[in-house]
């Protein structure tokens, strides 16, 4: 089941990605609605994060095309964020906290300009909404995986931009952080920005978002949660790879997935 969007925020036609002549992605053609909260869900190796490089054009395609803001990217890239996976991000540079959110800012001053001082208020601000403004001395080699993705996030609120990527932004942290992201996201989307999630816990996707990608190589189903997230589309996506594919089914049939809390509680 593809979704068909009027006006969409990301178009994607025919894309396929290769790595060593093995395709990675297959003939995906999807279009985005602006102002969701979407989530990016398959198993592991089905090229989740390799769909947001591409559409970032951090990696080539070798055959398709993008558009967002039904535009080329390089006449938009300054109203869109990216946030890579944490593991990706060599966390021994020597940055501070404020150095490295306002990173954000710096597509909109310009070459060899420093932070004006509404900048740095841009990114305390940022740093506020994410709990970490005591810390804006600190080291980033000092923070906990979870401060440090907080401190990502923030990088990104400092961009004000209008599309946000997210790899895994909910990888490695603790549940308090988790709470704190999720709840960000969804007053970033109630403000009209479009955030789209690269996510691994199917237990939060009804919670968490209002529009799925389901992908495994290839385009399963796109659509709005409630009638895309569904125990047939799973099957589809996941096939054997799933061994708690019958819980979740039960519990999609059932309406109800526990919070994080109860499952770490269980656990």
């Amino acid at each position: 089941m593809i979704s068909q969007v009027e006006n969409p925020i990301v178009e994607i036609h025919d894309l396929t990605v290769s790595y060593d002549k093995k395709p990675v992605l297959w003939d995906v053609d999807l279009s985005l609605p602006k102002g969701h909260l979407i989530g990016i869900i398959g198993p592991n190796g089905a090229g989740k994060s390799t769909l947001i490089k591409a559409v970032m054009g951090l990696i080539p395609n070798s055959s398709g095309y993008i558009k967002l803001f039904d535009q080329d990217l390089d006449k938009v890239r300054g109203r869109i964020s990216y946030v890579p996976q944490r593991e990706s991000v060599d966390w021994d540079f020597p940055a501070s906290v404020i150095d490295v959110v306002l990173m954000g800012r710096y597509g909109k001053l310009g070459l060899f300009k420093r932070p004006r001082k509404a900048d740095i208020e841009v990114a305390m601000d940022s740093l506020r909404k994410v709990d970490m403004e005591a810390f804006k001395d600190r080291q980033i080699s000092q923070l906990s995986g979870g401060q440090q993705q907080r401190v990502f996030l923030a990088r990104a609120l400092a961009q004000q931009a209008d599309l946000y990527f997210m790899d895994e932004p909910f990888a490695g942290v603790d549940a308090a952080t988790e709470k704190t992201i999720i709840k960000l996201l969804r007053e970033m989307t109630e403000r009209g920005n479009t955030v789209i999630v690269v996510h691994h816990d199917l237990q939060s996707v009804p919670q968490y978002f209002d529009w799925v990608i389901m992908l495994n190589m290839r385009l399963v189903a796109s659509g709005p949660t409630e009638s895309t997230f569904t125990s047939e589309v799973l099957q589809e996506t996941y096939g054997g790879k799933l061994t708690l594919l019958s819980e979740v089914g039960n519990l999609l049939k059932q309406g109800r997935f526990p919070s994080r809390e109860q499952t770490e509680v269980k656990n």
